[in-house]
């Protein structure tokens, strides 16, 4: 009876990966500056969107929903991207996993200065958040 309490207490502790769904992601917002967000409320993300785009703000439910905005500041050339590839729940908190894309060394791509950005809602997450952005 002990073991299997301690079984289900250990499979409770472990991290579990969350959905999300992607608001938006492009090369053009409106933050210049890279930062990674973490918006838990109405009036949060309406500031965050005003800062990012003059289009319209997509409906997230903060009642059920984080919303985490992953932006990789000023890039000097078209091909650059983030991808979220994990958001992990644990007893001690949450871990955001992304990923830079860069160009092919041999792409041909355009000089204009990009501002990479994904934006997605999640779940409610669990404090601390942590970011983990590998390039």
């Amino acid at each position: 009876m002990r073991l299997v309490a301690a079984l289900v207490a250990a499979l409770l502790m472990q991290p579990t990966g969350a959905a999300f769904r992607v608001i938006e992601r492009g090369g053009q917002s409106g933050i210049e500056d890279a930062r990674q967000v973490v918006v838990t409320s109405p009036d949060q993300f309406s500031a965050l969107w005003r800062q990012h785009s003059a289009r319209p703000q997509p409906a997230v439910d903060f009642s059920k929903e984080s919303v985490v905005g992953i932006f990789l500041g000023t890039r000097t050339t078209a091909g650059y991207g983030v991808e979220m590839v994990s958001i992990t729940r644990s007893a001690s908190g949450t871990l955001v996993r992304c990923r830079e894309v860069a160009p092919q060394a041999d792409a041909v791509i355009a000089q204009v200065l990009t501002f990479p950005y994904v934006i997605v809602a999640t779940p409610l997450l669990r404090p601390p958040v942590q970011f983990d952005c590998a390039r």
